[in-house]
């Protein structure tokens, strides 16, 4: 027993509540976290100084951002980004996104289940994004680890494909939660799903209010302008307000 509360063995006090399991574990993740928001500090400074706009776009295996991410760098043009591809295995994305003319680095994480600061920042030494350009840091295809890693980013950009379903922001609440925007993929499958768009916004809303919301398909180009006047804005915002005047 707890000499100070009366806990059974093996529990261990955190804010008021008991819980099972090793005071170690906790703070050995709180260790990590700590690192990791220190080396997400320094990203973000670096991105700050460099007028760098960072995005990392997260989603689950098959929501089809990289194909919607090789549209964008098409529309934008390929001086204007450069992008760091999280994968655990192969190369193939960076070779689409190469394809483009876009600089693109592969991290390969193994049984990794999501970039981390130290990751990307050596990834930016390697790319040497211009001044005023875009990164995209697309995210290992997971929709739970990615949502707790502060990569130094400016925001987090969520990919949901309809064909995922409308429950989605429900059962995975964290990275809805932490999006800034969500891109709704895939619309024009929408008349051969039993799927509403509208349930699907209001699921994703009922998680995250402020959540901006845009319906969008790569293979037909609905929503890339949308999407495009977002960036824009985005990029707006990081200008000092005397570049501005």
């Amino acid at each position: 027993m707890c000499g100070t509360c009366g806990c059974g063995e093996g529990q261990v006090q955190i804010d008021g509540r008991h819980h099972h399991g090793d005071a170690r574990e906790i703070v050995l993740e709180r260790d990590i976290m700590a690192k990791n928001d220190g080396y997400a500090d320094v990203n973000r400074q670096r991105f700050r100084d460099g007028g760098i706009l960072a995005l990392n776009l997260v989603s689950s295996p098959g929501s089809g951002k990289t194909s919607l991410l090789v549209k964008t760098i098409e529309i934008l043009g390929d001086a204007a980004c450069s992008v760091i591809e999280g994968d655990q295995q192969t190369s193939h994305d960076a070779d689409r996104i190469r394809a483009t003319g876009a600089p693109a680095v592969q991290i390969n994480t193994g049984k990794g289940c999501h970039l981390d600061a130290h990751m990307v920042g050596h990834a930016v030494d390697d790319l040497a994004p211009r001044s005023g350009s875009i990164l995209f840091i697309e995210n290992v295809g997971n929709l739970v680890c990615p949502a707790g890693f502060d990569l130094g980013e400016a925001h987090k950009v969520v990919v949901l494909s309809v064909t995922e379903g409308e429950d989605k922001p429900l059962k995975y609440p964290d990275m809805f939660a932490a999006a800034d925007l969500a891109l709704i993929n895939k619309a024009d499958l929408l008349p051969h799903l039993d799927v509403g768009m509208d349930r699907i916004v209001a699921n994703a809303r009922r998680i995250n209010p402020q959540l901006g919301i845009i319906r969008i398909s790569a293979r037909t180009g609905e929503g890339m302008q949308e999407w495009l006047d977002w960036i824009r804005a985005a990029q707006a915002a990081m200008r000092p307000a005397t570049a501005a005047e």
